[in-house]
């Protein structure tokens, strides 16, 4: 199997690779210290697409980080649309 990147979504500078692909790991990362969710590579590169041009119908800037890569994951992962999801406003 081809390795998969992962990254720390605390300090999101620290990677590890891992010969499995799964959506995140928890582990402490060396990088910042803290016991952190390490998110699938495919989903952090959405989340930066997302960042650098937020979706227009999503109010991308009043969400937290944890619910960027969610609606991240569920775009990559799960194959939903971004007009899937709503932020209830």
């Amino acid at each position: 199997m081809v390795e998969q990147t992962y990254r720390c979504t605390n300090c999101l500078a620290e990677t590890v690779t891992r010969t499995f692909d799964v959506s995140h790991l928890s582990i402490t990362c060396e990088g910042c210290g803290e016991f952190a969710r390490f998110v699938n590579g495919a989903v952090y590169e959405q989340f930066r697409e997302f960042e650098e041009s937020p979706p227009e119908h999503l109010a991308w800037e009043k969400l937290s980080r944890a619910e960027k890569f969610l609606v991240s994951n569920g775009v990559v992962r799960e194959g939903r649309s971004i007009e899937d999801f709503e932020t209830g406003e």
